[in-house]
This record gives structure tokens, C-alpha cells and sequence, in this order.
């Protein structure tokens, strides 16, 4: 089953060009997270990576700063706070 769940988002990474994916919230792309959980832990954890992250990606975060050490902070809408280093470069750049 793991290899099932590989094969898809290697297919997915050909079939759609990263220039027309959505820019992702976080710094490890969520394709790249499930693969990675999935390669390393297996399918089950890799479905649950997807889920988890599935929940956390979607419009309506807030953009912060967190005057103590002066970085960028992502309110997501499940109530996680991303750190600065686990926000996507792409993301930072547009706000």
C-alpha cells in the first residue's frame, strides 16, 4: 500500500508542474511532508499526515509577528501557530 501512495504523488508531481500548484503554507511543501511520513513510517501514517495537513492548509490564516524574537508567526485556521522556519519561503515573499 505504501508504494500505491508513493507512486500517486510521484504521478502527481509529473502531471501537474510545481509552477502550477497552489503555493504551500509551509516550508516542506505538503506533497513532499506526505511523501517523506508516508516513505519513512508507512501508508497509514502517511494518510494521517494528509489529513492532518489537509486540515491546517486553508485560506483564512493570520500573518503575525512576534515582537519577543522579532519573527513572522501563521495563525492556520485549525488554531496551530506556525514558527517562521516552518513557513514557506514563497509565502513570506508575498505578504
Amino acid at each position: 500500500m505504501r508504494f500505491i501512495l508513493l507512486f500517486v504523488i510521484k504521478i502527481y508531481w509529473k502531471i501537474i508542474p510545481a509552477s502550477n500548484r497552489k503555493s504551500c503554507l509551509f516550508a516542506e511543501s505538503c506533497s513532499r511532508y506526505v511523501y517523506r511520513i508516508t516513505n519513512e513510517e508507512g501508508f497509514w501514517a502517511g494518510i494521517r499526515a494528509f489529513k492532518s495537513r489537509y486540515k491546517k492548509c486553508r485560506p483564512g490564516y493570520k500573518v503575525g509577528y512576534n515582537s519577543q524574537d522579532g519573527t513572522t508567526e501563521l495563525l492556520l485556521v485549525d488554531g496551530t501557530l506556525l514558527k517562521e522556519e516552518e513557513i514557506s519561503t514563497n509565502l513570506k515573499h508575498n505578504n
